[in-house]
């Protein structure tokens, strides 16, 4: 039932904010669902991640808010960092890899609101000068999220506005294709270290196809505001990027306690 309520509430973020969902999938299964590994919840909210993404990316693929080739451009490129940054992540502390993971959202709320007025360009296509900052922008987000057990929305949508100035609204669509492909790269590694455990991801995609549909649904409506899509973006990354890096620090503090004292 737990694995159910934090699937649903995964797929409405992901619906919302093309990604949110991958970033609050980890603290849920640690701190709500109680998965005992930070490992292991990596691994099994990337896969359900995946699935969720598929799903949420038909929605907006129906209401035509994907720019396909810059999309595409930016998956293709950062498969490559999400596969090298997830062998990585497998051999970092887990209470160490969440604490860092909370850091980076910090930054990355604090850098939605900045730009939570800027319209975008809605006519954007990919040519010879964004192309360059999409393959570098793509190869950064596919290492971030898959160093830390993510889909990376929430690095994917201002990876795009900054390579493209796309509008945010293009960019949550957007990024879905890329979600996609760096959360399925991220599972299959931690797959084949056994670090999956596919009962609980099925149980966040059944809860999150629901909550997936009334996302999608929220995000056209918040659209018509500018900046109303940034703010919320920004809120919710930050109030649980300080909840899992106080979690993760009393953690961190009561192992070297432990450690010091042995």
């Amino acid at each position: 039932m737990l694995g159910l309520i934090s699937g649903a509430f995964v797929g409405f973020t992901l619906g919302l904010v093309g990604g949110g969902g991958s970033v609050l999938a980890v603290p849920l299964l640690v701190y709500f669902v109680g998965v005992p590994s930070p490992h292991v919840a990596i691994g099994s909210s990337a896969a359900a991640v995946a699935i969720n993404a598929v799903m949420s990316l038909a929605n907006h693929a129906r209401a035509g808010t994907i720019k396909w080739r810059c999309a595409s451009v930016f998956a293709l490129f950062g498969i490559a960092g999400a596969f090298g940054g997830s062998s990585l992540g497998k051999f970092i502390n887990g209470e160490r890899l969440l604490a860092l993971f909370a850091l980076l959202m910090i930054v990355v709320s604090y850098l939605m609101l900045r730009r939570r007025g800027s319209p975008g360009f809605p006519a954007v296509r990919l040519n010879r000068e964004n192309f360059p900052r999409l393959v570098g922008a793509g190869l950064t987000a596919g290492a971030l999220s898959g160093f830390f057990g993510i889909g990376g929305g929430f690095l994917i949508v201002p990876g795009l506005m900054f390579a493209s100035d796309m509008p945010i609204l293009n960019a949550i669509g957007s990024s879905l294709v890329a979600v996609a492909a760096f959360a399925v790269t991220t599972a299959a590694n931690y797959a084949f270290s056994d670090l999956v455990e596919w009962e609980l991801a099925g149980t966040l995609v059944v809860g999150g196809a629901v909550g997936g549909l009334i996302g999608a649904v929220v995000a056209r409506r918040l659209s018509k505001m500018r900046g109303a899509l940034n703010a919320v973006f920004a809120t919710v990354i930050l109030a649980v990027a300080f909840y899992v890096l106080w979690r993760s620090g009393a953690a961190l503090g009561i192992s070297d306690y432990a450690a010091n004292s042995a």
